[in-house]
């Protein structure tokens, strides 16, 4: 793998991307201009953890059946969490559907 404009090998900066979620997603968008496979996973990152994380605190608020299906999609996002870091740490471009092109657009 190359270095990146941070100076950091590209696999492990795009695994970094994922860490916290959306929030090192958005750092290191903003932060990396040069490897467009750190961006790429730095902004699939960010569409993909940021809108579950938004809807699954909106649906935690209702009552009764509210809190299983958050904890359904907290758990769906932990399992999409360990399976991305991996994919991005091993060096490989995984794209999900539909966030995956979204990603691969904006991260040029």
């Amino acid at each position: 793998m190359e270095k990146t404009s941070l100076g950091i090998e590209e696999n492990l900066e795009a695994a970094l991307a994922y860490l916290v979620g959306w929030i090192t997603g958005l750092i290191f968008y903003l932060i990396e201009r040069d490897s467009q496979f750190v961006r790429f996973h730095a902004m699939q990152s960010i569409l993909t953890f940021l809108p579950l994380w938004v809807i699954a605190w909106i649906i935690g608020w209702i009552p009764s059946i509210g809190w299983i299906i958050s904890s359904l999609i907290w758990i769906l996002s932990l399992v999409l969490w360990i399976i991305l870091l991996i994919k991005a740490f091993r060096g490989e471009k995984f794209k999900l559907p539909v966030v995956g092109d979204m990603a691969e657009k904006y991260a040029q």
